[in-house]
C-alpha cells in the first residue's frame, strides 16, 4: 500500500467519525423540515467549507425555519434581520452612543455580531446595507468609529431573496453576488411532502423542538479534516476545465458560446474544490469523487455565469448553460 493509499485511508476513518454527528444534524433539522434534502444538504456544505449562501424561493418554503433549526441544532448565536427599503448601516453592524455623564462615545454592536445571520429578503434593502453586509462577509470584521472588530467564529450569512421578478425587489450586482459561494434554489415540495407537511405543522403551536448536535468548536474541527480530503490531480484539472468552459465554451465544444456574456471568476475555481471536498465529508469518505464536484457544480456556478441578451431572447437561463457544460466536459 503507498503512502498517499495509507493517508486517505486515515484520513476516511477520521472523516467517518467527525462526519457523524452532521449526519445527526441533518436528522435534528428533518424534525422540522420535511423534503428539502438538496437545501439542507448545502447548507451543510456551506458551513463545513466556509462560504456564504444565497437562498432564492418564494415565501412560505420554510428558508427562515431551516436556517434557524440549523443554529440550535449547532448551539450557536442566531439573528434574524429582515430587510426593508429603509434599513440602514448601523442597523446591521451597531453604532457609536455618546454617554453625556463621562462625554465619552461607547460602542453599540449590532446583530451582525453572531454566529448565524439569516439576512431575510435581502432584495429588499438599499445599496449601502447591502454593502455593508457584504463586506463583513469578506473581511469578517466590522469597524465602527475607530474600532476594528473580528466577528464570531463560525460566521454564515444565510441571505434570502425572492424571485426577481417579484415586486418591490432589485437584483443585487454581479459583484455582490460573487461572494456568495452557493446560490440555492427552493422548489416548491411534492405532493406527499406537503401532505406530510400538513399532518405535522397543520396547528396553532407545531412541534419546532430541535436537539442539539454539536457545538460552534466542532465546525472548526471539521473544517480542518475537509481541507485534509484527498482531491487527485485529474479532478483538480477537471474542475479547471468547467470553469474554463464557462468563459471559453468553444474550446471544450459546448455548444453555447452566443449565450455566455460573462463566464466564472477565479472564485468558483476554488468553492467547487472546497465544495466537493465538503460534500465527500458529509459523505463519509477522505477523497473526492467527480461526483462531488458535480453535486455542488449548479449550485456555485449558477449565479456567476451571466448569460447574454440573445439567451434572454432564447428563454435560456444560466442553469441552462451550466447543465451544457457538465453535459459536454468530459468526466475523468
Amino acid at each position: 500500500m503507498t503512502t498517499t493509499q495509507l493517508d486517505v485511508k486515515q484520513i476516511g476513518e477520521a472523516v467517518t467519525q467527525a462526519s457523524e454527528p452532521f449526519r445527526n444534524l441533518l436528522d435534528q433539522m428533518h424534525r422540522v423540515i420535511i423534503g428539502q434534502e438538496d437545501l439542507l444538504n448545502k447548507m451543510l456544505i456551506g458551513l463545513l467549507s466556509n462560504g456564504h449562501i444565497l437562498i432564492e424561493g418564494v415565501p412560505g418554503l420554510a428558508k427562515t425555519t431551516a436556517v434557524s433549526a440549523l443554529a440550535r441544532g449547532i448551539n450557536a448565536k442566531f439573528q434574524r434581520l429582515q430587510f426593508t427599503p429603509d434599513l440602514l448601516p448601523a442597523d446591521l453592524l451597531g453604532t457609536l452612543i455618546y454617554k453625556p455623564q463621562d462625554g465619552e462615545f461607547t460602542v453599540q454592536k449590532g446583530p451582525i455580531f453572531s454566529n448565524f445571520i439569516l439576512a431575510d429578503e435581502i432584495n429588499r434593502a438599499p445599496a449601502k446595507v447591502q454593502s455593508a453586509l457584504l463586506e463583513s462577509m469578506q473581511e469578517r470584521q466590522v469597524t465602527i468609529g475607530k474600532d476594528t472588530f473580528k466577528l464570531d467564529d463560525p460566521f454564515l450569512v444565510l441571505a434570502t431573496q425572492n424571485p426577481i421578478e417579484q415586486e418591490g425587489t432589485y437584483p443585487l450586482p454581479e459583484a455582490q453576488v460573487d461572494r456568495f459561494m452557493l446560490k440555492l434554489v427552493v422548489r416548491y415540495p411534492t405532493r406527499d411532502e406537503e401532505r406530510k407537511i400538513l399532518d405535522r405543522m397543520a396547528s396553532t403551536a407545531p412541534d419546532t423542538q430541535v436537539d442539539v448536535a454539536m457545538q460552534p468548536d466542532d465546525i472548526a474541527k471539521a473544517r480542518q479534516l475537509v481541507d485534509d480530503i484527498y482531491i487527485d490531480d485529474k479532478i483538480k484539472d477537471y474542475i479547471v476545465d468547467l470553469v474554463h468552459a464557462s468563459r471559453n465554451p468553444q474550446d471544450a465544444r459546448v455548444p453555447v458560446e452566443d449565450l455566455i456574456q460573462y463566464g466564472a471568476s477565479p472564485r468558483a475555481t476554488i468553492n467547487l474544490t472546497v465544495g466537493a471536498k465538503a460534500s465527500a465529508f458529509l459523505a463519509g469518505r477522505g477523497f473526492v469523487t467527480p461526483q462531488d464536484v458535480k453535486n455542488v457544480a449548479m449550485d456555485i456556478l449558477r449565479h456567476r455565469v451571466i448569460v447574454t441578451y440573445e439567451a434572454e431572447a432564447e428563454e435560456k437561463t444560466s442553469e441552462d448553460v451550466v447543465q451544457a457544460i457538465l453535459d459536454h466536459v468530459p468526466v475523468p
